[in-house]
């Protein structure tokens, strides 16, 4: 089981590719047309979604950085991060289902796809930053524990 965790980390990166299929997607159209904006638009989506669901993989007992320590150790603003992607990750999946299911054809219908993809990559986000927050997180009146370099 102790090797499990390392090469979840390493798969984890895998993130990064997929971001940046992402980002081709979305510059796409500046190169080959508007024409297709919204179906390119879409596909960035899925891909997004597969890169942030791959970097929930990462190791949730260790901070990326001093600016996402900060926020994981302070109480009220890993709390104010806990909502906001819960309310993202809430309108991502609403959207998507009712793109999916209720929308005639047009923007909303061409991105639906995308966008739940993404809102169920940010279900496993979400899970990932409340593991985040309750292994970082100090309570009111003690020491701030220093990060090691």
């Amino acid at each position: 089981m102790g090797k499990v965790k390392p090469l979840f980390q390493v798969i984890s990166y895998l993130q990064y590719p997929l971001l940046l299929v992402a980002l081709g997607y979305m510059v796409y159209p500046y190169f080959a047309g508007f024409d297709r904006f919204w179906t390119s638009a879409n596909n960035a989506l899925i891909f997004a979604g597969l890169g942030v669901g791959f970097s929930t993989l990462q190791d949730t007992s260790k901070t990326q950085n001093e600016f996402s320590r900060k926020i994981w150790q302070s109480p009220r603003k890993g709390m104010a991060t806990l909502a906001m992607i819960s309310a993202t990750t809430l309108v991502f999946l609403l959207v998507g289902m009712y793109g999916l299911y209720f929308a005639r054809p047009g923007i909303i219908k061409d991105v639906s796809f995308g966008l739940l993809t993404l809102g169920l990559a940010y279900v496993g986000l979400l899970k990932a930053a409340i593991e985040m927050h309750e292994h970082h997180r100090i309570a009111p009146g003690t020491a701030e524990i220093p990060v090691a370099p």
